[in-house]
């Protein structure tokens, strides 16, 4: 990387309903740069995932 260009890492969250009340939710995470996307049932595990991907883990 050169010096004073930025390093951009971005990613796509779709939700989906997976009832009619809308209790529970499909969350999918999609990684733009590297074009994998998973799947998760809570919202703080796709968090979890997004810090794990840009080295937040233990933060």
């Amino acid at each position: 990387m050169k010096h004073g260009e930025q390093e951009v890492t971005s990613f796509v969250l779709r939700f989906c309903p997976l009832d009619q009340e809308k209790e529970q939710w499909r969350i999918k995470v999609t990684h733009v740069q590297e074009q994998n996307e998973v799947s998760f049932c809570r919202l703080e595990e796709a968090f979890q995932y997004i810090k794990k991907s840009i080295g937040m883990e233990g933060e």
